[in-house]
């Protein structure tokens, strides 16, 4: 199977296209059960920030520095919060301000994934702006995680982080450390990851991630590797609509102040506001 790319022009197409035709025989209700995700370009592909260290053309070439870079996130930023759980809130922690890991960021919203992709990004040197018209179309990714899940043997429900252990513990505990250490010689995997609420911003976003065993390939070509392309749909929002979506999202209050609830969202919402 193909990845699946389809073109919306507004939210209202993206929600029509997101919203099943007949309800679910057990709940009755017509809810999607996807996972979402914004890029500021249609053409790139599923990078974590991790591929993404060191650039992407190619990425991938500072993936070996993991270990390490985690190691000093947990030497200077012990300070500034409290001791997590375990070491996977630890890492959730990490990316969730913006250290470069394997997770890659998601949300059950459509919405904030739309918000995402529709936000200004640096073209030709310059970070485009309300009143530019943007040159790049933009994308919204859904995925069917439980696809996913079902290839791999994993539970048909969100993985909590006490659930890594049991998944791959192999009688002892399985950590990030475990990971980056021997996940190039374990069965290939990924799964979706619910974090714990660290902070209201997780709640605001409805943010989950997805987390695989491979750092050699982007998400969406570890996933067609193995029969799975189509478990990833790319909603295309075309150059000359994406102002059009910014707009609708802004009239339905999707936007920095409460994706963000805090005084830098508030700031960030005035800033793109008044620009």
């Amino acid at each position: 199977m193909r990845l699946e790319t389809i073109q919306v022009r507004s939210l209202r197409e993206l929600a029509d296209r997101l919203t099943p035709e007949a309800p679910d025989p057990r709940t009755g209700r017509r809810r999607d059960s996807g996972i979402y995700r914004g890029s500021g370009d249609a053409s790139w592909p599923l990078l974590t920030s991790l591929d993404r260290l060191g650039g992407i053309d190619p990425p991938h070439t500072k993936c070996g520095l993991e270990e390490h870079i985690l190691r000093n996130f947990v030497r200077y930023s012990r300070p500034y919060f409290q001791t997590p759980h375990n070491d996977w809130e630890l890492l959730i922690a990490a990316q969730h301000h913006g250290l470069p890991t394997r997770l890659l960021d998601w949300t059950y919203s459509p919405l904030v994934a739309a918000h995402f992709a529709t936000l200004g990004r640096r073209e030709g040197g310059r970070r485009h702006e309300r009143g530019d018209r943007p040159s790049t179309d933009r994308a919204v990714w859904r995925l069917d995680w439980q696809r996913v899940h079902r290839h791999f043997g994993l539970p048909p429900l969100a993985l909590l982080t006490d659930d890594l252990d049991e998944l791959y513990g192999r009688g002892g505990d399985f950590t990030p450390w475990h990971l980056v250490a021997e996940g190039d010689r374990m069965p290939p995997f990924a799964c979706m990851l619910e974090p714990p609420t660290l902070d209201a911003r997780i709640a605001a976003q409805s943010a989950v991630f997805t987390l695989c065993n491979d750092t050699t390939h982007a998400f969406d070509a570890f996933l067609a590797a193995h029969g799975l392309a189509d478990a990833l749909t790319c909603f295309v929002i075309p150059a000359g609509e994406v102002e059009r979506l910014r707009d609708q999202l802004d009239l339905v209050t999707v936007d920095e102040r409460r994706i963000f609830p805090d005084l830098e969202g508030v700031a960030a919402r005035m800033r793109r506001y008044y620009s």
